[in-house]
């Protein structure tokens, strides 16, 4: 899928040290062309890594390597990956054109889906709830509706899951937890990876107390 290059003068270069371990969802105040336009003007002090539009096209304000200007601000925090220092540093911005109580247009939410994807994979970020959030989540005072009530959520996070492939040391792991009574078959395999790293522990403490019976 094609990303245009639209470049915003609102970032700061580089990110400080800090590696990224999250995208930020958001969405605009307005609509196309009025939203890019905003996006990429001084006077906003504002901007976003991409920008998807109701047409299903991606553009790129400020490149991954450097910090856009999308969520600075940390109010009435809901999020554990927070360290203390400014998130623009170790975050990816994602502005989707819909204002609030909107709902994405199908072409939209595939481009989304596919940049997400695409994001997760290069970053290597797990596709979970922790790694991938809304800005309310940062700042639920005065970001309560953004990305709003009617973001597809469940269906990304499904269709994110859909498209991973299970390495074979969880699968295997997966059955030996579930022959102990360890997890049951709701488990998501796409889960922290430190998940199944404990398991691996208590399936090893266990076969050595059965060894040692």
């Amino acid at each position: 899928m094609e990303i245009i290059q639209s470049p915003s003068p609102n970032f700061t270069s580089g990110r400080g040290g800090k590696k990224i371990v999250a995208i930020v969802v958001h969405i605009t105040a307005g609509l196309m062309p009025g939203c890019l336009s905003w996006l990429r003007n001084p006077k906003s002090k504002a901007s976003a890594h991409y920008l998807v539009t109701k047409a299903g096209a991606i553009h790129q304000l400020v490149q991954d390597k450097d910090m856009a200007w999308h969520a600075g601000f940390v109010n009435k925090l809901m999020w554990d990956l927070y360290d203390g220092s400014n998130p623009n540093r170790y975050t990816i911005g994602i502005e989707f054109e819909c204002i609030s109580g909107g709902e994405l247009t199908e072409p939209q939410y595939q481009a989304g889906l596919w940049l997400i994807d695409m994001l997760c994979k290069k970053y290597d970020l797990p596709c979970d709830t922790l790694h991938i959030i809304g800005h309310y989540r940062i700042d639920g005072l005065n970001r309560p509706n953004d990305p709003g009530a009617n973001f597809p959520w469940t269906r990304l996070f499904k269709e994110l899951r859909e498209g991973l492939e299970v390495p074979e040391w969880v699968k295997k792991i997966m059955e030996d937890a579930k022959a102990v009574g360890l997890i049951t078959s709701d488990h998501d395999p796409n889960e922290s990876a430190k998940k199944w790293f404990v398991l691996a522990i208590v399936l090893n403490a266990i076969k050595i107390i059965k060894g040692g019976k």
